[in-house]
């Protein structure tokens, strides 16, 4: 089976308008959100899909170095193509990474060739499901992040994740009543990554560690990025303290670090995007490291279903203890009241992922079984410029945010 073409189409779903929430220190406003979806072609007739961030960067890559390397070879071993081209002068480690998301669309396409889910082609399930947590809450009144809970629990899901930056009196307050809304047996989780983000309001070290010894106190199953993701000795020196568990990785850079992140045991909760900071690849060769270490493993996923389903095949080649949990995007529509909308997310698939009580059912179909719809392709044509922004009060200026999540900004603008 050779490869006849490799193509990534840009997706965008623009707000009617900017969705402005006001934070400890300045004002994130969202434009926008994007997508990436690849499709590569084989002679067979059969087509490949995968996710991947929504970077113009990322698609000059593809169509400029990525796809002409495979377009016209053999898909026997995706192992030995990647090899061949890390072994390439272009494969600078940036584009490493994007050799690595065009990389599960050519899985999917070996697994439809030969008739075995995607799942069996990464080392084979040991399981059929994963754990869910639903994921929304951002920069809101304390009472409406409890409101949400209440929202997700009565989806099914048993787990929430919220991102505080009201002040830290209002982000106890918060926690506080979400905890009284869903009861004890109910797991929430604390992104803090806006808590290092307020310019000069910036919550200190030691408002960090007292802010988690409170939130300890609520029993929440992790605290998310409270610190600089770079500064791996001061996540050590809160985990060592024992308030609660502790998580990062979405910002990590590079192999080496997320090493340094796991072998030094800074976190409880090892935390990676597979769509755009390194692939199955690295994914597999982190799980192994997590393993030893006796650490966990939980999937940032902050986009459409294609990516969600993507990242559990990988999942569920390993046990729960060591991949714990996927992260699902919940957003609006005309019967939930979420974060806000973003219908691409569903409508990149034609038919729902199978979820229920929490946990997603991972298909057994050939490839990533799913139904990709390229119809999504012509309604939601792709928006330039970054899908977010953040204002900062002192020092005052706007900074950029792309898809890319192991950018932690973009350019200053």
């Amino acid at each position: 089976m050779q490869i006849s073409s490799v193509r990534a189409f840009l997706l965008s779903y623009p707000f009617s308008e900017p969705l402005r929430l006001p934070f400890y220190g300045g004002e994130r406003t969202i434009l926008k959100r994007d997508a990436m979806l690849i499709r590569i072609k084989a002679d067979s007739g059969l087509t490949g899909y995968g996710p991947g961030p929504g970077s113009e960067k990322w698609q000059q890559a593809i169509q400029s170095t990525v796809g002409p390397f495979l377009e016209g070879r053999t898909l026997a071993d995706p192992d030995a193509l990647r090899v061949q081209f890390f072994d390439s002068p272009a494969a600078t480690p940036e584009i490493r990474k994007v050799y690595c998301a065009v990389e599960v669309a050519l899985y999917d396409l070996l697994g439809q060739a030969r008739g075995v889910p995607m799942s069996e082609l990464l080392g084979g399930r040991v399981r059929d499901r994963i754990r869910l947590y639903s994921s929304a809450g951002m920069y809101q009144p304390p009472e409406r992040y409890a409101e949400e809970a209440v929202t997700m629990a009565s989806l099914g899901f048993g787990a929430y994740k919220m991102r505080p930056g009201l002040g830290p009196e209002r982000d106890i307050e918060a926690v506080r009543r979400m905890r009284q809304a869903v009861g004890p047996d109910f797991n929430l989780m604390v992104d803090a990554h806006t808590w290092w983000r307020m310019g000069d309001r910036s919550y200190s070290a030691g408002t960090v560690d007292q802010m988690a010894r409170e939130i300890g106190c609520y029993d929440a199953t992790w605290l998310e990025e409270p610190l600089p993701p770079d500064d791996h000795d001061a996540y050590r020196r809160l985990k060592e303290q024992g308030y609660l568990p502790i998580a990062s990785g979405e910002h990590e850079p590079s192999e080496e670090r997320y090493l340094d992140l796991i072998r030094t045991a800074a976190v409880d909760y090892v935390q990676m995007d597979v769509c755009c900071q390194g692939g199955f690849t690295m994914g597999r060769r982190l799980f192994a490291e997590i393993a030893r270490e006796g650490l966990s493993f939980a999937f940032h996923s902050w986009g459409t279903a294609l990516e969600v389903i993507a990242a559990a095949h990988l999942g569920i080649c390993w046990p729960e203890p060591v991949v714990e949990w996927l992260e699902y995007p919940v957003y609006s529509t005309h019967t939930i009241r979420s974060m806000y909308p973003f219908p691409l997310a569903a409508e990149i698939l034609r038919e729902p992922l199978d979820i229920q009580r929490g946990e997603l059912t991972v298909p057994k179909a050939p490839g990533l079984g799913v139904k990709v719809d390229e119809n999504v392709i012509e309604r939601y044509p792709w928006v330039p410029g970054p899908w977010s922004l953040f204002r900062l009060d002192s020092p005052p200026g706007t900074w950029a945010v792309t898809s890319d999540h192991s950018i932690p900004w973009d350019n200053g603008r």
